[in-house]
């Protein structure tokens, strides 16, 4: 693994975006992974670790996550200028063609990238999110979404994460680990704080109140997708993935039983799905 950045632009001028590079830069294929709203790329270090082996494996934090600038003006934090980001991204890494992993958010920009004439985009994996995420879900993110949460300690960030992120897996304390130590900020005090810009969540506000309806953006897509589904998402509804079925792009639906949202993609048995459909396509 090795940890690289880029220079963006923005109204505000140039910023970095930092991103984890795993696996070699010669790599017959090239997989891009997308997180979450308030999430980073260290939420995949277990699927780039174990894919890697036979691809290269790119892993961002979108501006206000991570290792990423945080801007003063929040305005900055806004659909049009994470497509800009993950664009000069896919310019740096020099390659006519990649596969998309997008987790919730990370799947939408995918989707918006995937949509678009002459995409690079050849292949599309999405975690458990689609053209709709209905308001009712967008609520229960917005709870916890713009906190400006402070830990004593390792310990209680955990405890924090087991409590926020729990989606019904039975996840190692080890995986807890490595999430939660990825996930906070150590201050000059001792204690953590949230590995991202609390303002990130006001990119979300119109659709707090609205939720998110993308058809027209889905119909777009040309390649193929594979939608990892939540059991008991109440983000990707069932109404949603049989409507997925019906338009668009050419699809395969793996469901993940007993799981909300968003599948981790930590579990051994959810990386041999990803690494199966994509010797396939």
């Amino acid at each position: 693994m090795q940890k690289k950045s880029l220079l963006s632009l923005s109204a505000a001028g140039f910023h970095k975006v930092s991103y984890v590079e795993w696996g070699s830069s010669n790599a017959e294929r090239t997989i891009l992974c997308g997180h979450g709203l308030t999430r980073n790329g260290r939420d995949f270090d277990l699927m780039a670790e174990q894919l890697s082996t036979k691809a290269r494996v790119v892993c961002p934090d979108l501006i206000g996550r991570g290792d990423s600038t945080w801007f003063a003006d929040p305005h900055h934090y806004n659909q049009a200028q994470y497509l800009v980001d993950m664009t000069a991204l896919i310019a740096r890494l020099d390659v006519a063609s990649i596969t998309w992993v997008g987790t919730s958010l990370g799947g939408l920009l995918g989707m918006y990238l995937a949509s678009q004439q002459n995409s690079p985009i050849t292949s599309l994996i999405l975690n458990d999110v689609g053209p709709v995420v209905p308001r009712a879900a967008m609520a229960r993110i917005a709870k916890y979404a713009g906190g400006d949460v402070t830990f004593a300690n390792l310990d209680a960030a955990q405890q924090y994460m087991r409590r926020i992120f729990a989606t019904g897996e039975d996840l190692s304390d080890e995986v807890w680990c490595n999430l939660t130590l990825h996930s906070v900020k150590l201050q000059p005090d001792g204690s953590y704080t949230l590995a991202y810009d609390p303002k990130v969540s006001s990119s979300m506000f119109k659709f707090w109140f609205t939720g998110v309806h993308l058809w027209p953006i889905w119909e777009r897509i040309k390649c193929p997708v594979l939608i990892l589904w939540g059991a008991k998402s109440d983000v990707l509804l069932p109404e949603t993935v049989e409507r997925m079925r019906k338009s668009g792009p050419q699809i395969d639906v793996v469901k993940i039983p007993n799981c909300g949202h968003a599948p981790s993609l930590m579990a051994r048995d959810q990386i041999d799905i990803i690494s199966n459909w994509l010797q396939k396509h």
